[in-house]
């Protein structure tokens, strides 16, 4: 390996590094590792959460990150914490690799395509269908997403069976997500113009039908499995009411229309800057570049036509909008490559634009749903100006080989990871732990049988409930979390619904506490201010007080 590639990779690992701890950052038990986790745990020892319904009802037939995190376990004796955070800035490296080849492909410099890579990988949360482009979370999307990426960048260097094998691991982790590549990858294969590409695109193509049917093969045989997903039925009027209160973001009428409007205009702006670039790409690179973000926006009106029409029950599964992720990670490309290429052609004012663009999508959603009068908004919109022209700036420099011009464009390449934070006052994710949750779950680990079946009755839709069963892995006879899974199942969403109007739906029922011992309940769980006077907790803390009915 030549010393160019490992000065490659080195900076490719600082930039993972970066982005994995300072920006956008990573979590655990924030969101929808609140699910996964507890599954996992109850596939490594059956005794635990054995009267948990949603941990009982794992959804993982149809991926291998339950075996893959399950034999890594096994190999290091690490946490499912631990292993899955090992997967997630492996895969995240390899993303980032793919934007890297992406970027070069522009006959850019290795240097000007790291400069495009650390710019790009600030990450941006899709509003609508609610996915991101960088996950925070060691989830299968966040794992399958970027070894798309990956795919890309390979597959725009012509090594086309590389690009098939990264396919195919990525739809081993999470098959919806490869359906954008895969149809674009169909589209160039019957197209009378792609004779001379046909060939190796298919072949390409074979690793990918090697894993679907791997993956048919395990999910025959996976452990665990109570409730089987039915995936060819119509959705009953009972399901989709559950779903469109827990899982709104899977019916894009109920999304706001400024979101629409929204992607259409990214969309249009990607299309200037691939026009501004389209006389450096291959042919199989133009089909990606425009076929990913036409198959996203496309995706919008079938999600409509096969969910809210047909009521198709495989739609809130495979959830097609979020093909939607793929408009904001070309234009994120492409203007950065754009903003490179007019910054060394001395178009100063068009460079500063298209970097505007770049820095702008990373706090997207919040200048979204902003007051335009408020000063935070104009704070934020100051820190996007500052770093697009500081870009700008910088590799107009660059371009004139000024003598450690190039140390300039390392700072600059890097300030976006503490500046948006500090700067625009950017938080991507709310801090959810803290010491008293974990006293709480360390009690109940480690001084409650195993199958103690816990409630938070004034926890409401907080999600802190989530994190203690994870952590104390313990089993919740109902919580907020727990209900996304009815996308899933039928019996599940049902059976939270009825647990939901047991215990949480009406205000104080936690104030009946003897209720909940015919429930079967043997923990109550209370914030301190909803002390019960006359009994006496078995355990305390400054913001958790607990009893047994």
């Amino acid at each position: 390996m030549t010393r160019e590639r490992l000065l490659v990779l080195a900076c490719i690992v600082v930039v993972t590094l970066l982005g994995f701890f300072q920006f956008p950052g990573h979590t655990w038990l924030q969101s929808d590792t609140q699910v996964y986790a507890p599954m996992l745990e109850r596939l490594w020892d059956p005794t635990v959460l054995a009267r948990d319904f949603m941990a009982t009802r794992p959804h993982l037939s149809y991926t291998i990150y339950d075996e893959t995190a399950l034999l890594l376990r096994h190999a290091t004796g690490w946490s499912f914490r631990n292993v899955l955070t090992l997967e997630q800035i492996v895969f995240r490296a390899l993303g980032l690799y793919g934007i890297f080849l992406l970027a070069r492909s522009f006959h850019l410099s290795d240097r000007m395509a790291l400069f495009a890579t650390a710019v790009v990988s600030l990450g941006e949360f899709v509003p609508g269908p609610s996915v991101l482009t960088i996950e925070y979370e060691p989830i299968p999307r966040g794992f399958a997403v970027p070894l798309l990426l990956l795919a890309i960048g390979l597959a725009v260097e012509d090594r086309l069976i590389a690009a098939g094998v990264a396919i195919a691991v990525a739809f081993l982790y999470h098959p919806p997500t490869v359906f954008p590549l895969i149809v674009v990858y169909l589209c160039v294969a019957i197209w009378p113009g792609m004779k001379s590409e046909r060939k190796k695109l298919l072949v390409s193509l074979i690793p990918v039908a090697c894993a679907a049917v791997l993956l048919f093969v395990l999910s025959r045989v996976q452990s665990g499995v109570t409730e089987h997903e039915i995936f060819f039925s119509r959705i009953p009027p009972a399901q989709e009411m559950l779903q469109r209160l827990r899982a709104s973001y899977n019916w894009v009428s109920l999304w706001p229309a400024r979101y629409i409007v929204s992607y259409i205009l990214l969309w249009g702006l990607s299309l200037l800057a691939y026009f501004r670039l389209r006389g450096e790409t291959s042919r199989i690179e133009r089909w990606l570049l425009l076929g990913l973000p036409a198959t996203g926006l496309l995706s919008v009106p079938v999600s409509y036509l096969l969910l809210e029409k047909a009521k198709w029950s495989l739609i809130p599964e495979f959830q097609p909008a979020r093909a939607l992720l793929f408009v904001d990670v070309i234009a994120l490309v492409l203007a950065a490559v754009a903003g490179i290429r007019d910054a060394a052609e001395k178009r100063f004012i068009r460079s500063g634009l298209w970097f505007s663009l770049v820095f702008l999508l990373p706090v997207y959603k919040l200048l979204l749903l902003a007051d335009p009068f408020d000063p935070l908004f104009m704070r934020r919109i100051a820190v996007i100006a500052g770093l697009a022209i500081a870009a700008a700036a910088v590799l107009f420099l660059d371009a004139r080989k000024l003598k450690w011009s190039w140390t300039l464009v390392a700072i600059v390449a890097l300030a976006p990871y503490w500046a948006i934070p500090a700067w625009a006052h950017i938080e991507n994710y709310p801090h959810l732990r803290r010491g008293e949750l974990d006293q709480l779950a360390y009690w109940a680990r480690t001084q409650t049988p195993k199958d103690s079946l816990f409630l938070f009755p004034d926890a409401g839709t907080d999600l802190y409930p989530g994190i203690f069963r994870a952590e104390a892995v313990r089993a919740l006879y109902v919580d907020w979390k727990s209900g996304g899974q009815v996308n899933h199942f039928k019996g599940l969403g049902e059976e939270w619904w009825r647990r939901w109007q047991q215990t949480m739906a009406s205000k104080e029922s936690w104030k009946h506490i003897g209720y909940f011992a015919k429930l079967g309940i043997n923990y109550v769980v209370l914030k301190t201010d909803h002390r019960l006077p006359g009994r006496h907790p078995v355990f305390e803390n400054s913001s958790f007080i607990v009893y047994q009915p």
